[in-house]
């Protein structure tokens, strides 16, 4: 899943660079246009991911999420989840990814990124879960958020279950 929302990402970005989706060549206001893929592999907490990074005709596109020559995305796994979560506006995302990784996007990016890749999370959402788990773990993660002007205490709740075969799996997030 993560490398499908990394991916969902990058596919995002180029939409914005070029100012259309994907097959909306009448809504193109652009020469510029799509030129294919190239794979990249990157390390994170979850191994080695296999990308394709979207290029351009006129090979100005420079993605932000997984920038040119950078090979190890550890750590943002957790910023991506908080893209996800209830409430969080454009603008207070687009702070969030500024402040963390220095990256600068419009509102404009954050929307066509969360539009492409909120199928894959619905998808993961709505998935059969097991009958039964072996184990059931509950855990928290606090952290301290700017709301409201203040600095209050949050927590990101996680729900892991470990099945009858011994796989994890993550039935559930909440803040």
């Amino acid at each position: 899943m993560f490398a499908e929302t990394l991916q969902g990402m990058l596919e995002g970005e180029m939409d914005t660079h070029l100012g259309y989706q994907k097959h909306e060549d009448s809504r193109k206001e652009t020469a510029n246009r799509r030129n294919g893929h190239s794979a990249k592999t990157v390390r994170s907490d979850y191994g080695e991911v296999g990308l394709e990074i979207p290029r351009d005709r006129e090979s100005d596109f420079e993605p932000v999420i997984v920038k040119k020559g950078q090979r190890n995305v550890t750590g943002i796994e957790d910023q991506i989840i908080a893209l996800y979560a209830k409430g969080v506006s454009t603008r207070d995302i687009q702070a969030h990814l500024e402040q963390l990784y220095g990256i600068d996007v419009s509102p404009t990016l954050i929307s066509n990124i969360t539009n492409k890749i909120m199928p894959t999370i619905k998808e993961w959402q709505n998935r059969p879960l097991m009958r039964t788990y072996a184990m059931v773990f509950l855990d928290a993660i606090h952290y301290k958020v700017k709301q409201d002007g203040m600095i209050v205490n949050k927590a990101a709740y996680m729900v892991i279950g470990i099945d009858m075969d011994g796989q994890k799996d993550v039935l559930g997030m909440w803040t």
